[in-house]
């Protein structure tokens, strides 16, 4: 057992620096999929081969059958079952972890703190924010000195609205250990509130602290999003070449050069690039960014395909326990129906009050004409100072419906400051409002 508890102390330590809303295996469904975006969710898990994880489930599981009264055991396995839905995308992983975790707590209750953040985790990942809080502070007061412990709780308030207390947690985590969970989360929390520079900064730190290739290929790809987000393609380009160099095997840099590949107006390496991806790694988020660009390639068939996939995926997460109701009505806003899109976001909405939940229903709203009541949910999802292109680029069409175009023009000049190819969909778009807008301003 002692092999075991080392394998799967490898597997705990990967979910502590997973930045769990969402759990990055299905991201928002933006028009402007470009693999890091800024959610907590934008952040993947550090690797853990796949190989590793098989071995690591099978060799618990074995242990198991010959022992099943091991409740640490089956902590290990539902946080190894967590980590593999994470690394795949497959949510029937998060059932299984459930019922490990479950089990473990089952054979002993008290004094369990690894099933307690297992717990935490999965719920988070399944976007059931209150329980992930709720679970975390049960483990925190089981481990009061576990600092991974306040990233559970610190993710699921900050996809609650909750950004004061969000903001503290993650402070107060990386105060106690200074790591690479830690950093990112800070890099998370500093560029939420438009402090791109302090989050970088904070990214950079965490590859310092990074412990191997695998982690530091990680960061490297977090940085890529950063730079990408800021329009620096050359930068971007870079670090994903880097994260590419340290872990050949790790899917997402390749998704990140594909996006530079479309930034620099190549087209044709841009649908290689995210049909490789695709083919290793059907993310959600990949699969929408080729739709997209299959798209503005005019090749709607292949579009219309990548989209049905999307839409199979959430349906799959659906009956995985997976709550996508954000992600879904933004998918839904820009690719699908309105009305299913509004619906979609007022449940988000009811259940979470993040900027992303409130940017969904501006964005269902302002698809089924509802003006006013977008510019309300617009104005909190930018609220906290966040530099975020494609929210202004939604407050700016909001406004034109409005008749108000001086802001809009505003609102559009600043989103193509911030990032020129901000959106696959909307970039094209967004230039020829703002030229149009200000000849009429000069007029």
């Amino acid at each position: 057992m002692h092999t075991l508890r080392r394998t799967a102390t490898t597997v705990l330590v990967a979910l502590a620096l997973v930045v769990v809303a969402g759990i990055g295996v299905f991201r928002q469904l933006r028009a402007d999929a470009r693999g890091p975006v800024p959610s907590t969710s934008a952040l993947d898990a550090p690797i853990v081969p796949t190989a590793s994880l098989d071995q690591t489930i099978a060799d618990l599981q074995a242990h198991l059958t010959a022992s099943p009264d091991d409740a640490h055991g089956y902590a290990e396995l539902g946080l190894a079952y967590s980590s593999q839905a994470a690394h795949t995308g497959d949510p029937t992983y998060y059932p299984k972890a459930e019922e490990a975790l479950q089990r473990s707590l089952t054979i002993q209750p008290a004094d369990n703190a690894d099933a307690l953040i297992g717990m935490g985790v999965v719920a988070n990942a399944k976007h059931d924010f209150a329980d992930g809080v709720r679970w975390g502070r049960q483990a925190l007061a089981t481990e009061p000195d576990a600092a991974h412990i306040l990233g559970v709780i610190g993710d699921g308030q900050l996809e609650l609205g909750r950004y004061p207390q969000a903001f503290a947690t993650f402070g107060r985590m990386v105060r106690m250990r200074p790591d690479i969970a830690s950093y990112a989360r800070v890099s998370y929390a500093r560029e939420l509130q438009g402090n791109t520079r302090g989050a970088l900064a904070a990214m950079h730190r965490a590859l310092l602290a990074a412990g191997s290739p695998d982690d530091a290929a990680w960061v490297s790809y977090q940085l890529g999003g950063l730079y990408l987000r800021e329009g620096r393609i050359g930068k971007a380009a870079h670090v994903f070449r880097q994260s590419e160099a340290l872990s050949p095997t790790y899917v997402p840099p390749h998704a990140g050069l594909a996006r530079v590949a479309w930034e620099r107006g190549n087209l044709d390496a841009a649908l290689r690039g995210y049909r490789w991806v695709v083919a290793r790694l059907p993310l959600p988020e990949h699969v929408i960014a080729l739709g997209d660009l299959y798209t503005v390639a005019g090749r709607t068939q292949q579009a219309d395909d990548a989209y049905a996939l999307a839409g199979t995926e959430a349906t799959l997460f659906r009956a995985n326990g997976v709550n996508v109701d954000v992600e879904l009505a933004l998918f839904e806003a820009d690719h699908g129906d309105p009305a299913a899109a509004l619906a979609d976001a007022k449940a988000g909405w009811a259940a979470r009050h993040s900027i992303n939940a409130g940017d969904a229903l501006a964005w269902g709203s302002y698809r089924s004409g509802r003006y006013r009541s977008a510019a309300r949910y617009e104005r909190w999802a930018l609220h906290l100072g966040t530099q975020d292109a494609l929210y202004r680029y939604h407050a700016a069409m909001i406004e034109l419906r409005l008749g108000e175009r001086d802001a809009a023009r505003r609102d559009l000049a600043r989103t193509l400051a911030i990032d020129p190819h901000f959106s696959i969909l909307y970039a094209s778009s967004a230039r020829r409002t703002l030229d149009r807008l200000t000849r009429g301003a000069a007029t």
